[in-house]
């Protein structure tokens, strides 16, 4: 057993820590050096720092240090409508790439709504075509009433027909120019009436295509939420998602020593279930508010009770590389420079699995 795996069994104990040093006295670092012995060279050293890590002060030679879990951003894939769940693709566990289906729901309602656009779109291009002959015959009668009129006019000139079928005339080519312009205006009207079914169409496709829900990002399946059979409201969820590529741990630290961090700073990660690695990090977010300590948060007896959130997140590319090992909850402690030119320690410098 290494020396941090001896120390991660009394990290999150609840007891105080002067208590604990009491109890767990001279004898049981003697015994504790005993079991030590074995452990190679290079880990000489790692046991005393260790101890001022997890049971000394939060603060210690510029570098200030809170307990926390691993957390991933979580992403609820919801239905846009209601409906049955026909089926879900995916079992809690798996990882889902992006695009993948994850469930269905049943769209029967939906194709046969398809169906019915698809017929008015047939029905608009046939009133279209309609519209369009009806064009073509007006045009036609406005031609004969057109030369009619014009020879009509030349007999009224020489005196060969009376007012009354000059009047005529013209009164015949004028409703023929009305009868081709309300043609022209039934073919606009059909046209419209194609183009508002063909967006029907369009839009149901879309709520087809949404009836298949598919993983928004590559991820872990958290939940499912929601199983076959069951009727669900439209927004509401059915798997959660873990986007494994932003994992961070939130910690609490008091206003001294978040006045001396700023975003970007490098940061480190010890894990209980691995305290022979050491993951890098960075602090992405400082909450600009303070807060009482949260109870979920086994805190050292002398932190201030007003802290203040401090998000350590993982590097994207170390995610990928260690996505299969990668759990959260997982709980640990975090440690940040107050000073940047401070060196990391011996026992804070990087220590990844092979």
């Amino acid at each position: 057993m290494s020396d941090r795996q001896i120390f991660s069994e009394f990290s999150d104990s609840p007891f105080p820590r002067n208590a604990l040093r009491g109890l767990f006295g001279p004898a049981f670092l003697a015994l504790t050096l005993a079991v030590a012995a074995p452990v190679p060279a290079q880990a000489d050293g790692g046991l005393a720092g260790l101890w001022q890590r997890f049971f000394g002060p939060a603060e210690t030679g510029g570098i200030s240090s809170s307990n926390g879990r691993l957390e991933a951003q979580s992403v609820d894939v919801a239905t846009k409508y209601a409906g049955r769940v026909a089926a879900v693709e995916v079992e809690e566990g798996a990882t889902v790439e992006a695009g993948a289906v994850i469930a269905r729901i049943d769209d029967r309602d939906t194709r046969a709504q398809l169906l019915g656009a698809r017929a008015a779109v047939l029905r608009a291009k046939a009133a279209r075509e309609l519209a369009e002959a009806s064009v073509m015959q007006a045009q036609s009668a406005l031609d004969v009433a057109r030369t009619n009129r014009a020879r009509v006019e030349r007999l009224h000139a020489d005196g060969h027909a009376s007012d009354s079928a000059n009047d005529d005339a013209r009164n015949a080519f004028t409703s023929a120019e009305a009868a081709l312009a309300m043609a022209h205006a039934q073919v606009s009207d059909a046209e419209a009436l194609m183009a508002s079914s063909e967006a029907e169409v369009d839009r149901l496709e879309i709520a087809l295509d949404d009836l298949t829900i598919r993983a928004p990002i590559r991820g872990r399946v958290l939940y499912r939420l929601h199983e076959p059979g069951e009727v669900v409201a439209a927004g509401a969820p059915v798997v959660t998602l873990l986007d494994l590529t932003d994992v961070y741990m939130n910690i609490y630290l008091p206003a001294p020593t978040v006045g001396l961090i700023s975003a970007n700073d490098e940061a480190r990660l010890i894990l209980d279930p691995i305290p022979q690695y050491v993951v890098p990090a960075r602090v992405t977010f400082i909450s600009p508010e303070s807060q009482f300590t949260p109870k979920s948060v086994e805190t050292i007896a002398e932190r201030e009770d007003l802290v203040f959130r401090v998000k350590l997140t993982i590097p994207r590319n170390l995610l990928e590389r260690f996505e299969d090992q990668v759990k959260t909850g997982v709980r640990g402690r975090g440690f940040v420079r107050t000073a940047p030119e401070t060196p990391w320690p011996a026992d804070l410098q990087v220590q990844l699995p092979d």
